[in-house]
């Protein structure tokens, strides 16, 4: 897929009578990116570079329409055909152990979760990823939306992933979000203890055919399921969780009630923060000195008078 972009990059700028060098100037980059590009070497294109490409070159978006399939390349067979299976989904059913599914988060969350891969090899790739992100999660407003039903844990609410305001952003992303009549989120709690998805996530597919796929992911694997035994066992144990979490509304209300507690913890002065303000509150006239271990001095009390006999 890399080669046939190139091949149709060079062939638009042959057409446009543009050398390398000068597309690149349109496309805001260096001449050597195009050549590398065309010949499908080096980086893989990113989205946004593939938009400008398309831009200069008036391509009608059909750069931009491959750009998918290049990305999906870097992926192993397994992913690339989730994927597809996941793009064409009429439902999609997911329990999320961890963090927000994908298609729910919001940017400065996806940049958030995404920035923790030990193996991502700079910003450039990070903001890639971020963006093929954010434009999967097209789908959910397009016509042929998927029904989407999504089982949070309760680790994915209490975990600050990127800090309060990260997400108190992203849980008020989760509340807009089941206003829609196509998407359901449920959580389930603590107190429900162990279950058979524990460890990573469980997504269930049900495809325009009528058959099902299933894909498990933990931190360091993916793997998808086409058997219709397997398939059957692992959709049980979605049904399982839905039956374990909280109904709908109830869902809601820990949603809140996590989310005030970010806006409590951004306005509650961290440790370094009120050690700082006694400290200054200790120099301040009147205020006690510290002894050098930290504790403190009493004030001096005047003694009594002694009474005269």
């Amino acid at each position: 897929m890399a080669a046939l972009f190139g091949s149709r990059v060079r062939r638009l700028r042959d057409a446009a009578g543009l050398t390398q060098a000068e597309l690149g100037e349109k496309a805001y980059v260096v001449g050597s990116r195009i050549a590398q590009i065309e010949r499908a070497c080096g980086a893989r294109p990113t989205l946004d570079l593939a938009r400008r490409l398309d831009e200069a070159l008036r391509a009608d978006s059909l750069l931009v329409d491959l750009w998918p399939y290049v990305y999906r390349e870097t992926f192993p067979d397994w992913s690339r055909a989730f994927m597809s299976h996941a793009a064409k989904a009429v439902a999609i059913k997911e329990y999320a152990a961890h963090v927000v599914p994908g298609l729910l988060q919001t940017e400065d969350y996806a940049r958030a979760v995404l920035s923790l891969d030990v193996m991502l090899k700079g910003k450039a790739q990070l903001e890639e990823r971020v963006s093929a992100r954010l434009d999967r999660q097209m789908r959910l407003h397009s016509p042929d939306r998927p029904g989407l039903w999504i089982i949070l844990d309760e680790a994915v609410l209490r975990r600050p992933v990127g800090g309060p305001a990260v997400m108190r952003e992203q849980l008020t992303r989760l509340l807009e979000v089941t206003t829609e009549p196509h998407i359901t989120v449920q959580i389930l709690p603590f107190e429900e203890g162990g279950h058979e998805a524990m460890g990573g996530s469980l997504t269930v597919l049900e495809l325009p055919d009528g058959s099902e796929a299933v894909y498990k992911e933990g931190a360091d694997f993916g793997q998808l399921v086409e058997e219709p035994a397997d398939v059957r066992r692992y959709s049980e144990i979605y049904d399982r969780l839905r039956a374990a979490a909280l109904p709908p509304l109830m869902s809601l209300d820990m949603i809140r009630s996590a989310m005030e507690g970010y806006h409590r913890d951004s306005s509650t002065p961290s440790r370094t923060q009120r050690r700082r303000l006694a400290q200054k509150q200790l120099q301040q006239p009147g205020g006690r000195r510290l002894r050098g271990g930290g504790r403190r001095l009493p004030h001096p009390h005047p003694r009594p008078r002694q009474q005269n006999p």
